[in-house]
C-alpha cells in the first residue's frame, strides 16, 4: 500500500487525529489514506453523542466496543478519522460533529466539498 502524502485540506502538513484511541486507515494517529482506503477515513472529527447514536442507526455502530478486533468503542469528546461520505451524510442529516481541519486529509476533498468543512469547524 502506497500511502498518499499526509497533506490537509488547508494545503499544509497533516497534523495528528488521535492516539487515544488510536485512529486512521493505518492506525497510526493520523487520518492518511491510500487507494486502498475505499471507505476513505479522512475526516478528523471530534466526536458527540448525537453523531454516535446517528452512525449507529444507519449501521455503522462506533460506540459498542470490539476487543476481538483491537476496538474499544468511542465516546463523546474522542476523536475519529471518519469515513468522508458517512461525514458528509451527517452534515446533510444535521447532526456532523465537529471537524479539526489541519488534521483532514486532503482527499476528503473529493467526497466534502471545503466550505461543508469549514462549516463544521471551531471558529
Amino acid at each position: 500500500m502506497k500511502i498518499e502524502p499526509s497533506i490537509n485540506v488547508l494545503g499544509g502538513t497533516l497534523s495528528p487525529c488521535s492516539d487515544d484511541p488510536l485512529t486512521g486507515f493505518f492506525r497510526d494517529g493520523h487520518c492518511n489514506t491510500c487507494a486502498e482506503d475505499q471507505g476513505s477515513h479522512t475526516v478528523c472529527a471530534l466526536v458527540t453523542e448525537e453523531f454516535l447514536a446517528f452512525s449507529k442507526y444507519v449501521g455503522n455502530d462506533l460506540s459498542t466496543p470490539r476487543p476481538e478486533v483491537g476496538f474499544q468503542g468511542l465516546k463523546p469528546g474522542d476523536q475519529w478519522c471518519l469515513c468522508a461520505s458517512r461525514f458528509l451524510q451527517a452534515h446533510d442529516e444535521g447532526c456532523a460533529p465537529m471537524v479539526n481541519l489541519e488534521a483532514t486529509h486532503r482527499s476528503a476533498l473529493s467526497i466534502v466539498p471545503l466550505e461543508v468543512l469549514k462549516a463544521n469547524a471551531p471558529q
